[in-house]
C-alpha cells in the first residue's frame, strides 16, 4: 500500500522529512526545484513566523522562509498530523491558573460560553513538541460539588469528555488544600497531570517539596513549575504529551462518596513527608495583614489608595484626551476628502463624517485614556493581593444590605466602566448576590459622566472656591452614589431579590509583586479594547442616528415635546433628549445638549467651558438647574454598552429593563426632592 504524503507546510516546528514530489504551476514548481527541494532531500522545520503563515526550513545548510501556500506544493514522507490535544486547565482560585494559560498560549486565545452557560471560558493554543495543544481554562473552584455555577460548568465539562487529558494546577505553598480537588478531577479524568505552581515562592518562603514521592503516591505525573518561567512551561508540556500518548495511569483518585472529611485525610497523608517544613512561612503577610486590614488604618488606607487610583484614571487621562481627540478629529476632514473624490454624495459625507465618525471619534478620545489607566492600576491592585482585602473590609455594610463585599470590588470597577464593573460581577458566587451587583452598578457613575458632573460643579455650584471646592462637591455626589447603591441593594435584597444570603467565603492571597508587563498586556487586550469595541459599535450608527436627526430638523421639535416632562424635574426639554440620545455612550451628553441648543446639524468638535457656562446661562439655567443636570447624570439610565453587558451576564433583557429602570427611578426621585426643597427656600 503506498504511503501517504504529507505537505510541507503541515510538518510541525522541529521535526524532519524527506520531500516525496514537488509540484505547483506558473513557475512556482521550478523556483522550488532551483532552491533545491528536489526529491530525496532531506528537510526540517526549524520556525514560524509569529504572525503565522510563513514557516522556515533549513535545506541543504541554508534555511529558506517559505510561505504556507507555497510550501504546501512540496510533498513529504512525513507521517500525517495528529490530532490536537484536547487540554483542560483545573485549579483553585490563586494559583497562577491564568498565568499559566496566558504563558501557554500568548496572544492565541478567545473567551465564549461552553453548554449554553452563563459562565464564559477562555480557549487557546499552544505547540507542543510533536502537536497542536488546545486549551481550555475552567473556572477557578475549589472542588467539584457544583454548589456554584462556576462549579457546576467545571464539573459538566470533565463530565463531558471533551478533554483529552487534564491539568490540575495546585500552589506549592498550600498543596493539601489544591490535592482535594486534584483528587476529584482525577476520578473524572485518568489522565490528569498535576501541576503545583509557585515553586519560585514556596522556595522564598523556606518550603521545599519531594514531588517524585508525592507522584509515586499520587499515581500521576507531577512537574513543579513557576508560571511565569518558560522553561517551566516547556517540561510542563513535555510530561502532558507523554501522558496522552502512553498508557492512562491509575490514580489515587476520590471515590464518589468522599466527603470533605475524608478527602482533607487522604491529602494529608499524601502529603506526609513531601512538604519541609510542613507550613510555608506567610509570616511576611500577617505582618501586613495587621495594617491594612487592621481597624485602625484598613479603612483610610483603602480610601487613599483607592482615591490615589481614580485621581490617576481622571487627572492622567485629560493630556492623552486631548491628543487622541485631535488626531481623530484631524482624520475627519481626510475622511471626507477621500469620499468626495470617491464621488460620495454630500449627504452621505455628512452621515459618515459629520455623524458616525465624529461621534465615534468622541467617544473614543474620552473612553480610551483613562480606561487605559484605570484597568492596569485596577489589576495591579488585584495582583498584589490588595483587592481582596477592599472586600474584606467592605463586607460588613454590605452584609447589612444581605449582599457581600465583593460588591464593593465590582462598584470600584464601575467607576472606570459600568459595563466592566458589571462584567466583574463573575467574582461573586452567589447568583442572587451577583444579580444585586449587576443590577445596581449603574448607581456609581462611570468615567464617562465624571466630565460632565465637574463641568456643572465648576461652572455652577463651585462659586469662587475654584477646584478645591469642584472636588468637594464631586465627592459628595461620590458619596451620594454609594450611599444610594446600598439603600437599592438592602431594597432590592428583602423584596425583588430576597430568600437566603449565600455563605461568603473570601480568600486572601499571598501578597505578590505584579509583574507589569503581563499585566499591561492583558489589560489592554481583555478589557480596555473590549468595552472600547462595544462602545464603538454603538456610537457608530448612534452617531449616524443623531445626525439624521439634526439635519432632518427634528431636534428642537422633539426638545419641544417632552419640556413639560423636564420641566417636572427641574431641566428642560433639550437636556433630557441629550440624556435620550445619549444613550450609546454618556460622553456625548452635554455635547449633544449644545448642539440641541445652538439647533446645529453635527456635534460640536469641541467647547470651552466658558463657552459652554455661557450657552447654559443664556438658556436660563441657573445653580438649582445645573443641580438638578448632576444628579440626574448621577442616576439615571446605564449606556447602551453596559445594558447589552448586562443582558448577557444576567441572561436576559428584563434584568438590562430592570438595570436601566432603577437609577431612572432613584435619579427622578432626587430631582423631585431637589425641586421641593428649591420651592420651600424660594
Amino acid at each position: 500500500m503506498e504511503k501517504e504524503s504529507v505537505s510541507l507546510c503541515a510538518l510541525p516546528v522541529g521535526e524532519r522529512a524527506a520531500v516525496t514530489a514537488v509540484s505547483g504551476a506558473g513557475g512556482l514548481r521550478q523556483r522550488l526545484l532551483e532552491l533545491g527541494l528536489v526529491p530525496g532531500t532531506d528537510i526540517a522545520c526549524v520556525g514560524e513566523s509569529p504572525g503565522g503563515g510563513m514557516r522556515a526550513y533549513r535545506v541543504r545548510g541554508t534555511v529558506l522562509a517559505l510561505r504556507d501556500r507555497e510550501s504546501a506544493a512540496v510533498l513529504t514522507d512525513a507521517p500525517p498530523p495528529r490530532p490536537a490535544l484536547r487540554v483542560a486547565l483545573a485549579g483553585n482560585p490563586n494559583v497562577g491558573k491564568s498565568t499559566l494559560f496566558n504563558g501557554l498560549t500568548g496572544l492565541r486565545q478567545h473567551t465564549g460560553n461552553w453548554s449554553g452557560k452563563t459562565v464564559a471560558l477562555a480557549a487557546g493554543r499552544c505547540r507542543g513538541a510533536r502537536r497542536e495543544i488546545l486549551l481550555t481554562d475552567l473556572p477557578g473552584c475549589y472542588s467539584l460539588s457544583a454548589r456554584s455555577e462556576e462549579e457546576r460548568v467545571a464539573r459538566d465539562y470533565l463530565r463531558s469528555g471533551a478533554a483529552d487529558a487534564v491539568i490540575a494546577v495546585c500552589d506549592a505553598c498550600s498543596l493539601e488544600r489544591g490535592l482535594i480537588l486534584a483528587l476529584q478531577i482525577a476520578a473524572l479524568c485518568p489522565r490528569t497531570l498535576l501541576c503545583v505552581n509557585l515553586m519560585d515562592e514556596a522556595a522564598r518562603r523556606g518550603l521545599r517539596l519531594d514531588l517524585p514521592l508525592l507522584e509515586k503516591r499520587l499515581g500521576l505525573p507531577v512537574v513543579g513549575v513557576t508560571a511565569h518561567e518558560k522553561s517551566s512551561r516547556r517540561r510542563l508540556l513535555a510530561v502532558l504529551e507523554a501522558l496522552a500518548e502512553g498508557e492512562a495511569p491509575h490514580p489515587a483518585a476520590a471515590a464518589e462518596s468522599d466527603g470533605p472529611e475524608a478527602l482533607y485525610r487522604r491529602a494529608e497523608a499524601l502529603c506526609e513527608g513531601v512538604c519541609i517544613p510542613k507550613r510555608a512561612d506567610d509570616s511576611r503577610d500577617r505582618r501586613i495583614d495587621r495594617a491594612v486590614t487592621g481597624k485602625l488604618l484598613a479603612w483610610p488606607l483603602m480610601l487613599a489608595l483607592l482615591s490615589l487610583v481614580i485621581w490617576l484614571s481622571i487627572a492622567g487621562a485629560n493630556l492623552p484626551s486631548q491628543w487622541l481627540s485631535a488626531a481623530l478629529f484631524s482624520l475627519e476632514g481626510r475622511l471626507d476628502a477621500l469620499l468626495a473624490a470617491l464621488g460620495a454624495p454630500g449627504w452621505l459625507r455628512g452621515l459618515l463624517c459629520e455623524g458616525a465618525f465624529r461621534v465615534t471619534a468622541w467617544v473614543v478620545s474620552v473612553m480610551l485614556p483613562p480606561m487605559a489607566i484605570f484597568f492596569p492600576l485596577f489589576a495591579l491592585l488585584e495582583e498584589a493581593g490588595f483587592l481582596p482585602r477592599v472586600a474584606y473590609s467592605l463586607d460588613r455594610p454590605f452584609a447589612a444590605c444581605r449582599a457581600c463585599g465583593k460588591q464593593g470590588l465590582c462598584m470600584l470597577m464601575g467607576l472606570g466602566c459600568n459595563a466592566a464593573g458589571v462584567t466583574g460581577c463573575r467574582i461573586i458566587d452567589g447568583r442572587r448576590e451577583r444579580l444585586l451587583a449587576v443590577l445596581t452598578n449603574a448607581l456609581v457613575p462611570c468615567n464617562g459622566r465624571f466630565p460632565a458632573l465637574i463641568a456643572l460643579c465648576s461652572l455652577f455650584l463651585a462659586g469662587r472656591g475654584g477646584s478645591l471646592v469642584t472636588a468637594l462637591w464631586v465627592a459628595g455626589l461620590l458619596g451620594l452614589s454609594l450611599g444610594m447603591s446600598l439603600a437599592v441593594t438592602a431594597l432590592l435584597g428583602r423584596t425583588l431579590l430576597r430568600g437566603e444570603a449565600a455563605p461568603f467565603v473570601l480568600e486572601l492571597p499571598p501578597y505578590r509583586l505584579p509583574r507589569v508587563g503581563r499585566v499591561l498586556l492583558g489589560t489592554l487586550r481583555e478589557k480596555t479594547l473590549r468595552v472600547l469595541g462595544r462602545a464603538v459599535a454603538v456610537a457608530a450608527p448612534a452617531g449616524a442616528l443623531l445626525w439624521l436627526l439634526a439635519k432632518g430638523g427634528w431636534l428642537s421639535p422633539l426638545a419641544a415635546a417632552i419640556d413639560p416632562a423636564g420641566r417636572f424635574l427641574g431641566l428642560d426639554g433639550a437636556t433630557v433628549l441629550a440624556f435620550i440620545l445619549g444613550l450609546p455612550a454618556n460622553e456625548i451628553v452635554l455635547p449633544v445638549g449644545m448642539m440641541i441648543y445652538r439647533a446645529g446639524e453635527s456635534l460640536a468638535e469641541s467647547a470651552s467651558a466658558a463657552a459652554l457656562g455661557e450657552l447654559l446661562r443664556a438658556r436660563g439655567w441657573t445653580a438649582w438647574t445645573a443641580g438638578a443636570a448632576a444628579l440626574f447624570m448621577l442616576f439615571h439610565w446605564p449606556c447602551s454598552t453596559t445594558l447589552l453587558t448586562v443582558k448577557k451576564e444576567a441572561g436576559g433583557w428584563r434584568w438590562a429593563a430592570l438595570a436601566a429602570l432603577i437609577p431612572t427611578l432613584c435619579g427622578i426621585a432626587c430631582c423631585l426632592l431637589l425641586r421641593l426643597i428649591h420651592a420651600m427656600v424660594s
